[in-house]
């Protein structure tokens, strides 16, 4: 099995204590942000960053749905960790400072890939895919931070 991994970025014109924030805000504003490929949206722990478990269904292709259940850490500052208890799946959100109120977004995924030809496309197009899911996400989250 390989891994396999779909990063994407965005600048938004906020500040990164802004941007990390929102992004952090599970109980109220992240569930606004998601595109719908996610489904089935439920904080079961926390809420607020560092602790908090949520759970969602992610539908990356017509025939993948993937039932995520994440426990978030933030290792360190402008840093949110998501890794699911049900998969090898580990999303890391990173937010830096991008010049005088704006900040810099980059979003990484990384999971054990299948084996075999299934693998081959597995690794060939789920990055792209993945990739434009959280491209329609990061554009949610600049229109609700740059309001």
């Amino acid at each position: 099995m390989a891994q396999v991994e779909a990063t994407t970025e965005r600048i938004i014109a906020a500040d990164a204590e802004t941007v990390f924030d929102t992004l952090a805000d599970y109980k109220d504003t992240r569930a606004k942000l998601l595109p719908g490929h996610f489904s089935e949206y439920q904080v079961r722990e926390g809420g607020d960053g560092e602790g908090t478990l949520v759970h969602w269904k992610l539908q990356a292709a017509s025939k993948r749905i993937r039932d995520c259940l994440l426990e978030v850490t933030e290792p360190t500052d402008g840093q949110l960790v998501e890794k699911d208890r049900n998969s090898s799946m580990v999303t890391t959100w990173t937010v830096t400072p991008a010049g005088e109120g704006r900040s810099k977004v980059v979003v990484t995924t990384v999971w054990n890939g299948a084996g075999g030809i299934g693998g081959f496309f597995e690794r060939t197009f789920a990055p792209k895919g993945l990739a434009r899911i959280y491209d329609e996400l990061l554009a949610k989250l600049a229109a609700e931070v740059e309001k």
